[in-house]
């Protein structure tokens, strides 16, 4: 048993239309899945990801209108890394985010990959990370397949306390603490422990930073909500989640999401993990040519579309 990845990210956005306009026109990402949140379905849910809507490529968003802005701090997803094919493309991005106005750092290496660190419109810290593999760009993407984002590289997390959340990854979740690096902050350097999982590498990374000197974080517009690990299946997930509540962490059950079905808990910092299964995916109840067109609600919520459709705002 072994969590193969990283399955999405998921974050808030505000301002849900220009959310839809930055990562589809500027970064090129399909939008995979337009429907809503299960849990607030006066929300949008937003799926952006590779052509297929691949396991490990999503990056979500949480369309919470009067959420205040996100502040940092400790119990943070801090980062999320997107991969891109290599150091070339990485130019190629900034000379695009140079004429379209998105705010971005210079070439680095961090972790030993050539990344590239940018925010988004609500200031979400982002990268662009040269690494192999990854999923398919859509081929109908504003940005050419060759420099085209090919899916999750790694998340960043920063907590008061490395200890705790070394014991869930490792101990719990079978993840191996592989090397360290460090990183600029502007308090001065810092290092950052890398732990993978699966076949580790892009796509299989979780990064932690200990900052005990940061205020606990303020979730809110433009920052991360949860990230979620991949499991193949419902059975191995059930597997995960006896094993979660046998170390004594709380956890939700499983809860089908129709397209994927996940299980949640809190690691000691506070941040929210998912373990989602890799099926049955994004074409579940839309032809894969068509993703993402039209507002895709799951069959327990089908009955109360009318309604649903009255409660939400027009995203173009």
């Amino acid at each position: 048993m072994e969590l193969t990845g990283l399955h999405h990210v998921t974050a808030v956005t505000a301002k849900a239309p220009d959310n839809l306009a930055f990562y589809t026109k500027t970064m090129g990402m399909r939008l995979v899945k337009k429907t809503v949140n299960q849990d607030d379905v006066s929300a949008y849910h937003l799926f952006y990801a590779d052509a297929a809507g691949s396991p490990g490529t999503d990056l979500t968003f949480f369309d919470w209108a009067h959420a205040g802005p996100h502040r940092p701090g400790t119990g943070d997803v801090a980062t999320t890394g997107l991969r891109v094919r290599d150091r070339e493309a990485l130019a190629w991005w900034i000379e695009r985010f140079d004429r379209l106005g998105v705010k971005h750092g210079d070439i680095d290496v961090a972790s030993g990959r050539p990344t590239l660190r940018f925010v988004d419109p609500e200031g979400q810290p982002l990268s662009l990370v040269a690494s192999e593999g990854g999923g398919t760009p859509w081929d109908k993407s504003p940005v050419p397949a060759l420099q085209g984002i090919r899916g999750l590289d790694s998340v960043t997390l920063t907590v008061r306390r490395i200890g705790s959340t070394e014991r869930v990854l490792v101990d719990v979740l079978g993840f191996r603490r592989t090397r360290e690096y460090e990183i600029a902050s502007g308090e001065g350097a810092r290092n950052a422990v890398v732990f993978e999982t699966g076949p580790g590498g892009a796509g299989a990374e979780v990064h932690v930073v200990e900052r005990p000197d940061l205020p606990s974080v303020r979730q809110g517009a433009g920052g991360v909500h949860h990230v979620a690990f991949r499991t193949p299946n419902a059975d191995e997930q059930r597997l995960w989640l006896e094993k979660i509540t046998k170390t004594g962490l709380a956890a939700s059950p499983q809860i089908d999401r129709f397209y994927f079905q996940s299980i949640y808990f809190r690691e000691p910092n506070g941040i929210l993990f998912e373990i989602a299964t890799d099926g049955p995916g994004f074409a579940a109840d839309e032809d894969a040519n068509h993703l993402g067109e039209g507002l895709a609600l799951p069959p327990f919520l089908e009955g109360r579309r009318a309604a649903i459709e009255r409660g939400l705002k027009p995203l173009e």
